[in-house]
């Protein structure tokens, strides 16, 4: 299995990953299209957003893959960089699964939020996802609120 950074030159690959794991996650039927407009902010965030995505590879054929997003915001005491994190688009494909692939994949990306400066790391967990987060070391947080804003 081969691990790295993607580049822009694997945009269509980081596309398809992205529609499959949309469709996965929302239980979508795999004929879903999604809209052009959508598409297109999803293109334009992988290849301008201030993120990293990494992707694992099989002879060649995509397995799985993960972003983070970084951001930074006012510094607080227990952020003092105000330097932050969110872990994203975490997915394996169904073949790959059980093989450590997506833990691979969020160390990778956990160790380049540290270089960075990070010092928080936030996500949205599924809950087949959560056991993975919760053995490297993520806790649930009963402060943290939204607004969705659609």
């Amino acid at each position: 299995m081969e691990y790295r950074k993607a580049t822009p030159d694997d945009i269509e690959l980081l596309m398809s990953l992205r529609e499959e794991m949309l469709r996965a996650v929302n239980s979508l039927p795999e004929d879903h299209r999604f809209s052009d407009e959508f598409r297109e902010h999803i293109r334009r965030y992988f290849l301008e957003g201030d993120q990293t995505t990494v992707i694992a590879l099989d002879n060649g054929k995509a397995a799985g893959c993960a972003s983070i997003s970084y951001i930074e915001v006012m510094p607080t005491f227990s952020h003092p960089t105000g330097k932050r994190a969110h872990l994203m688009n975490v997915y394996t494909k169904a073949a790959y699964r059980r093989q450590g692939i997506a833990q691979k994949l969020v160390n990778m990306l956990t160790a380049e939020a540290a270089e960075r400066g990070a010092t928080e790391i936030g996500l949205d967990a599924t809950e087949s996802g959560r056991p993975l987060y919760e053995a490297l070391g993520f806790t649930s947080s009963g402060s943290y609120m939204t607004n969705d804003m659609t």
